[in-house]
């Protein structure tokens, strides 16, 4: 059975917004006034609960970004 090629690039999308999540709160850790990366943080934020991440996904946002909080830990 072949992978469906939308689901991978679903997937992608939000793989990658995890990996922006996380290196936002890495940064913000070792300078919490850093504005780009506090604007990253929010902006993966307002992704995470939006249409079109529940579009995407059945995911729970909440979960997921309490989850890559956690890890960074």
């Amino acid at each position: 059975m072949m992978d469906d090629p939308y689901r991978n690039l679903a997937n992608a999308i939000i793989v990658q917004a995890a990996k922006d999540y996380r290196k936002a709160l890495r940064q913000l850790r070792r300078n919490p006034r850093y504005e780009t990366a506090r604007n990253e943080k929010n902006e993966v934020e307002r992704f995470f609960h939006s249409e079109w991440f529940h579009f995407l996904t059945d995911a729970d946002p909440d979960y997921l970004l309490d989850y890559l909080a956690r890890a960074e830990i």
